[in-house]
């Protein structure tokens, strides 16, 4: 790398007069001094940082070297002052002195002595006991720098606050003994300095933030447990069984870490940390029956009158009798909602209601519309994880249209119980409708599009079914989640009549793990995900499926690869023959029928392989334990799938898709 004062000319402030940073009040009772400001770098600034000036092309192993010699380059190894703060206690200190390989500063007690602690034992005595202790020496990262109008401390300033957010936010205790054949830079610091800023812009769901820093720390605890464990097995040269106990507990360790390792991956991937989301539900608590045990019917009414009232009464309050039905009024559709105890009932009259909450709905209630979807608009203002919350035993929603904006989460999840969704119109923001483990969605004739993320997710153990709608104008349609688990059971899908097209990547995708027979072809790709698809239009017999994974799926793919090369052959009779336009209209149609039927019967198949490839690993399982006899319903996992009479147009990359990681 080229470290010439030159190619910093463009970085901090060494050129220039005068300081570019701003300055910051140091919280606490005792009068410090202003320090720098500069823990509000944008991202540009720090992925920079990191790439061109840092860390560039290390190995994770060489990190140190690297973040060493950056400071080596422009850290002012003397005459600055700073605020050393620890958990405990916060000192003014002076600077003497840089030990750049161990990243440490040498320094000692200012005057006049300042010092703030918890309980005020720290005295300049006890103070200058703990710094002969340390020999003087204190890691750079617990520094502030002292502010100085001048600009010559600028970079001191940033180059510490980018070595601490690095060793804060960054380094993994476990990195340095991470595979080094790849950039260290692009396999874990980009992605989780992406994390760390879409954390903070609340792009990431708060429930997924949680999950990851549990997630981090029981990481690190154990992997603290696991270094102890092998610390004493290498230092023991004895045989004995204890140290083979060891042994078998540090195995046990070893794969706990590395699950959480790829889970926490799976979460710092901006791809995959959506594409498999996380389990977060169980909070919702349902009211349960009112206590005098009436059933409400609640009525919202964008403006009530005496004509819409007389409609009402007539089409939804007293269709027969009306003597002991209770009904309340509301304001907007959210305190209707939140009025509601099981059985009730809300109708929504025509108007277009603007809401700044959350639908959390954990009680069977119908949700309905009085008129067309068009003439019901429900949209959240503000941003949010969630839109509808659904958790309730049997939920229904009819004749709305709920409109999303600035979100983070989909706009409809079902995380319990069963939600039917009908003649509704959703305009999403980032993914769709997502139907979580053990839930149940029944989704028809309603139309769904503008999602960033997937029209329609399905977790591992649910049910969903899928009539006459239309999923459109999204970056996948359908979207199958891992269900190869042994946690998990398959998936029960029906999709019957939909119409799914111009998304943006596939009308309807499955994701699962690389099996062991495809991860020597797949690790020499390099690849953290791979794509199998199908085109949409088969023209020729050679469908775009990558070269190196032909094997893989060969016997999966062979009878519709077949029917391609009929579908190619009449084709190709038919082009050698002249005949009218009614007849080439005619052929077309037909080929496009066929198309469709294929599409259909094709998606059935993979999910059904799919499906029974977890069965057979299931009783593999129960081989190995020593049940050679299972019992039938406890080895009827196989996916039941009813795909018929969809149409898939215009999408991206084809029909189907599946997603290998």
């Amino acid at each position: 790398s080229d470290w010439s004062a030159d190619s910093w000319s463009d970085y901090g402030s060494r050129d220039k007069p005068g300081t570019t940073l701003g300055r910051t009040v140091p919280d606490g009772n005792v009068l410090f001094p202003d320090i720098f400001h500069t823990d509000h770098l944008l991202f540009y600034e720090r992925f920079r940082a990191y790439q061109d000036y840092i860390l560039a092309d290390c190995k994770a192993s060489e990190a140190k070297q690297f973040i060493a010699e950056y400071l080596g380059k422009v850290l002012e190894p003397s005459g600055w002052q700073a605020i050393w703060r620890t958990d405990v206690f916060e000192v003014l200190v002076g600077v003497v002195g840089v030990n750049f390989s161990a990243l440490k500063a040498v320094v000692q007690l200012s005057e006049p002595f300042l010092c703030e602690s918890q309980d005020g034992s720290f005295t300049l005595e006890c103070m200058q006991e703990l710094l002969e202790l340390k020999e003087h020496q204190i890691l750079l990262q617990e520094l502030w720098v002292v502010y100085d109008e001048s600009g010559e401390f600028d970079q001191t300033a940033l180059a510490i606050e980018h070595v601490r957010f690095f060793y804060r936010c960054i380094w993994r205790t476990w990195d340095e003994e991470e595979e080094d054949e790849f950039d260290y830079f692009v396999r874990c610091v980009e992605p989780r300095l992406r994390l760390h800023y879409d954390v903070l812009e609340h792009r990431v769901p708060s429930g997924l933030v949680v999950d990851y820093q549990n997630l981090l720390s029981q990481c690190e605890e154990l992997y603290e447990k696991f270094l102890n464990v092998r610390n004493s097995i290498s230092s023991s040269d004895s045989d004995s069984e204890a140290e083979n106990v060891s042994m078998v507990e540090g195995l046990k360790l070893y794969d706990k870490v590395e699950h959480l390792k790829q889970k926490l991956k799976l979460i710092e991937n901006p791809l995959l940390r959506y594409v498999f989301g996380y389990q977060k539900y169980g909070s919702l608590q349902a009211k349960g029956l009112r206590p005098t045990g009436a059933k409400v019917t609640h009525v919202v009414p964008w403006t009530m009158t005496a004509s819409l009232l007389q409609l009402l009464a007539r089409d939804k309050l007293c269709p027969e009798s009306c003597e002991d039905l209770e009904i309340q009024f509301h304001r907007d559709p959210l305190a209707a909602v939140n009025a509601c105890y099981e059985g009730d009932r809300v109708i929504i009259c025509p108007g277009h209601y603007v809401v700044d909450g959350v639908f959390c709905i954990a009680d069977s209630v119908e949700l309905e519309g009085y008129g067309l979807p068009d003439d019901v608009v429900i949209e959240k203002q503000g941003k949010g994880d969630n839109f509808f919350d659904c958790t309730g035993a049997n939920i229904k929603i009819s004749n709305l249209k709920l409109v999303q904006h600035d979100a983070v989460e989909g706009i409809l999840n079902v995380h319990h119980g069963k939600t039917t969704l009908e003649n509704c119109v959703l305009q999403c923001e980032t993914t769709g409708i997502t139907v979580r483990t053990s839930a149940e969605l029944l989704m028809k004739n309603s139309d769904l599009y503008g999602a960033k993320g997937a029209g329609v997710e399905i977790y591992p153990g649910s049910a969903c079914t899928l009539l006459h709608n239309g999923i459109h104008h999204c970056k996948e349609g359908i979207l199958v989640k891992n269900f190869l688990d042994e946690d998990y059971e398959a998936p029960k899908i029906t999709m019957v009549n939909n119409m799914i097209h111009n998304n943006e990547g596939y009308g309807v995708v499955l994701v699962r793990p690389v099996m062991a027979s495809e991860m020597k072809d797949a690790s020499a790709q390099g690849t953290e995900g791979i794509f199998l698809f199908l085109e949409e239009t088969p023209k020729t017999s050679k469908y775009s499926i990558p070269g190196f994974l032909d094997c893989i799926i060969h016997n999966l793919y062979l009878k519709f690869v077949a029917a391609g090369d009929e579908t190619a052959c009449a084709e190709g009779s038919r082009q050698e023959q002249p005949g009218c336009v009614t007849d080439e209209l005619e052929l077309y149609k037909r080929a496009e029928t066929s198309e469709q039927t294929e599409n259909n019967s094709e998606i059935a198949n993979v999910l059904g392989a799919t499906s029974a490839k977890k069965s057979q690993m299931h009783k593999k399982r129960l081989s190995e334990l020593g049940f050679t006899e299972a019992d039938d319903n406890l080895m009827s996992q196989e996916m039941f799938v009813s795909v018929e009479g969809n149409q898939f147009k215009w999408n991206g990359k084809g029909s189907f898709g599946i997603f290998l990681f």
